[in-house]
């Protein structure tokens, strides 16, 4: 009995249950359409905003799930200054976001555009601009070749390593990344979302990079995502969902590569992540809501780059609580100017001191209509 997928003789003739998928498919096409309707009817700053913060959302959380943390700031800024977007002062941004956003854009912008052997090696040489992955050298834009052993996906300590799965042979890249692409680029008579869930499948399960390869399968999904609203503007992330059921999509690809070629229940999980992923960018337009209703009101106010910029910050969502330390670093300044700024806008009553005082003193944003 075969192990892994790859190994079936009929691989990779992917079959699925049309009836067991229909009305998951139907009901995920519909919310689609709802959301895109709901965001065509804000105006071009507000949709323009909510793209931003989704395809930042979309580069942190697809590195997170690798167990990479980027600088958001640096993402945002990359993001923006690449769509010629206006929003104030950039922090720069190094190579390694740069790599991952130039990767994002391109597949979500030129979504239409054939892919091909040349715009993958472009993407992997674009996520390891050093050359190394960590500590290691690896081979850059170039298929693995497997010199130092099968290419596994292993958890576990050394020694006692647990190996959840092992891709095809580096002899076989060619011809496997052929039919891919073949199929990916070709007119299939499939409906795109599902044709997003079959190639995310099937180019991990192939693994043809030393590296990186969830991050360009997750583009490539994405990627056939766009194509399937004819749309580069982003307006959910799917890889910020993924990030929050990390556990059940490392369990279902696991079960499903250890699988026969019915990736039914592959399909399922896709479409479950999907669908939810989509129902959670109404956090995100709500945020971009309010962010233009408190500018709205505030927008003929005097503010200092400072104030302004982490004022933005806490409107987009700020992670944990908001301290003079955590202003201080953000704004780069010292303790006392950090004092000084917050306590003005206290005083203006934008900003809230929370009940817990002493060096725990954590404000909030004043509640507004």
């Amino acid at each position: 009995m075969s192990t892994y997928i790859h190994e079936h003789k009929d691989w990779p003739n992917f079959r699925w249950s049309q009836e067991r998928l229909a009305d998951q498919l139907a009901a995920v096409r519909h919310r689609q359409g709802r959301l895109i309707g709901h965001m065509e009817a804000l105006g071009f700053h507000l949709r323009a905003e909510a793209v931003l913060q989704t395809l930042t959302e979309d580069v942190l959380k697809s590195s997170e799930i690798e167990g990479e943390k980027l600088d958001r700031e640096q993402v945002r800024s990359s993001i923006a200054r690449r769509l010629g977007m206006d929003v104030g002062a950039l922090t720069p941004a190094d190579r390694n976001v740069e790599g991952v956003v130039e990767m994002m854009l391109d597949a979500t912008q030129k979504f239409g555009a054939p892919l091909t052997v040349e715009r993958l090696s472009d993407w992997h040489a674009a996520l390891f601009p050093t050359g190394r992955s960590g500590m290691s050298k690896i081979r850059i834009g170039d298929w693995r070749d497997d010199s130092s052993g099968p290419m596994q996906v292993v958890s576990g300590p050394m020694g006692r390593e647990r190996v959840h799965f092992q891709a095809p042979a580096a002899h076989r890249l060619n011809q496997e990344m052929r039919a891919f692409l073949a199929w990916f680029n070709g007119r299939e008579p499939l409906d795109a979302v599902l044709k997003a869930g079959v190639v995310h499948l099937w180019f991990v399960t192939i693994h043809p990079f030393d590296d990186g390869n969830g991050r360009i399968a997750r583009a490539i999904a994405d990627m056939a995502l766009a194509r399937s609203e004819n749309s580069s503007q982003r307006f959910y992330s799917m890889s910020a969902q993924i990030r929050v059921e990390r556990k059940a999509y490392y369990d279902i690809l696991e079960a499903t590569q250890k699988g026969d070629l019915d990736i039914t229940d592959w399909l399922e999980w896709f479409l479950g992540c999907l669908g939810r992923a989509v129902d959670g960018a109404d956090t995100t337009l709500a945020s971009v809501l309010k962010k233009a209703r408190f500018w709205g009101l505030h927008g003929g106010e005097s503010f200092n780059d400072r104030q302004r910029k982490i004022l933005n910050r806490a409107l987009d969502g700020f992670e944990g609580k908001l301290t003079s330390s955590k202003w201080a670093a953000l704004g780069k300044c010292s303790h006392d100017t950090a004092s000084r700024d917050m306590d003005d806008l206290v005083k203006r009553g934008i900003l809230t001191r929370n009940p817990a005082g002493g060096r725990s003193t954590s404000y909030s944003l004043v509640e507004f209509v």
